[in-house]
């Protein structure tokens, strides 16, 4: 049997500075973050209550909130990039889904986003090279 467990992040708003506009471009209001991690089961099916058993996403978290306030991005792809890299420091995540979209687009209304899915294979091209000397 198959087993999937996710950890699934909605609609996080994100303070971050992102795109070039005119003087009469509209200005997004904000910009909005959906991450799901895909990890092993073990880490949700637990026989005892601890943290030590669980994935701890907090410090992801803090590290998207990072950054995100990391200077000014000229596109929504750059940032996901980066926060793509920091999911894969984690051995524990196997795969991932990330999309992100500003709001508004045109007149006060709409989002425009980038989403994202990499596989487990996929997303071992963006974990760390471990040195083997």
């Amino acid at each position: 049997m198959n087993r999937c467990s996710t950890i699934e992040l909605r609609d996080l708003r994100i303070n971050a500075d992102i795109g070039t506009y005119g003087p009469h471009d509209t200005v997004p209001d904000h910009h909005w973050l959906d991450l799901t991690l895909h990890i092993r089961p073990d880490l949700v099916l637990i026989d005892a209550d601890g943290m030590e058993r669980v994935f701890d996403y907090d410090p992801l978290v803090v590290e998207i909130d990072r950054l995100a306030g990391d200077g000014q991005y000229d596109t929504q792809e750059r940032l996901m990039t980066r926060i793509v890299q920091a999911c894969a420091a984690y051995p524990d995540v196997l795969a991932l889904e990330i999309g992100l979209r500003k709001t508004p687009v045109r007149a006060g209304l709409g989002s425009l986003g980038v989403r994202l899915r990499l596989d487990a294979a996929g997303l071992a091209a963006w974990r760390p090279q471990v040195s083997r000397a």
